[in-house]
């Protein structure tokens, strides 16, 4: 025996060093928070405490502080017109500013008059430049819809025809073909016909043809024209536990 085992004793309860009996503690029976579900919990109430003075000034609604314009009704704005003084607006000095036309600028005596006739006259004006960001066609950008083919809206045309490639097609459900099934024998379901066969022809006998000889025959053994003396066979023993077969039963 090996002497490192240790002994086995029984456990003692004062090694535990587990809680003791004032760690658990039951659900009080009084008050409403965490009473104990077995017990009568009979109603409970409580009382109220002052509302301080703070509750007059928190309130939502306006109070007599703000000032309601006399002018407003209930039914709108009184209708009485009212005016103001304003300032004298600030006028600009026109001949410190540049690119102002004076009287001299103008010539009326080179306007034809309005019951004269005029000339047409036309100017010659710069491509407007377009911006980079406009996607502005070009001019070889459009075509007229050509006059041959079906596809005319507005021209009759006669019937087109086109050739197309054989189509490859693949059996994806690879199902059988009719020639997967072999043919059922007429003669399983109807009426058997006569069948007949062809043998193959055979050869006329020739000086080296195979003969019997004399004695290849035994005379002896014939027995169909002859009375013969009765044969006995031994059978196999059968076992006895085998049920007989019985053909004639009697009442």
């Amino acid at each position: 025996m090996d002497n490192n085992t240790e002994k086995a004793y029984a456990p003692i309860a004062a090694r535990e060093r587990g809680p003791g009996p004032g760690r658990y503690g039951l659900p009080p029976a009084i008050g409403f928070m965490g009473h104990d579900l077995t017990k009568h919990m009979n109603p409970a109430y409580t009382f109220g405490r002052k509302h301080s003075g703070a509750l007059y000034y928190n309130s939502c609604s306006p109070g007599p502080r703000y000032y309601v314009d006399p002018k407003i009704t209930r039914f709108g704005r009184n209708g009485t017109p009212s005016y103001s003084m304003a300032a004298r607006v600030k006028t600009c000095d026109l001949s410190q500013m540049p690119g102002t036309p004076g009287p001299g600028a103008y010539n009326p005596e080179c306007t034809p008059h309005l019951n004269e006739h005029r000339s047409p006259a036309y100017t010659m004006g710069s491509r407007t430049r377009y911006r980079k960001l406009d996607t502005v066609p070009a001019p070889n950008s459009y075509t007229l819809p050509s006059l041959m083919g079906p596809k005319v809206p507005t021209k009759p045309s006669s019937a087109c025809f086109s050739v197309t490639g054989r189509t490859r097609r693949e059996d994806l459900s690879k199902t059988p073909g009719p020639g997967r099934y072999n043919r059922t024998d007429p003669n399983i379901y109807l009426r058997k016909q006569p069948a007949y066969s062809m043998l193959g022809r055979h050869e006329l006998p020739t000086y080296y043809t195979q003969k019997p000889g004399p004695g290849a025959h035994s005379p002896e053994k014939v027995t169909i024209t002859n009375p013969s003396v009765p044969a006995f066979s031994l059978g196999m023993r059968h076992s006895e536990y085998v049920t007989p077969l019985i053909i004639n039963i009697s009442d």
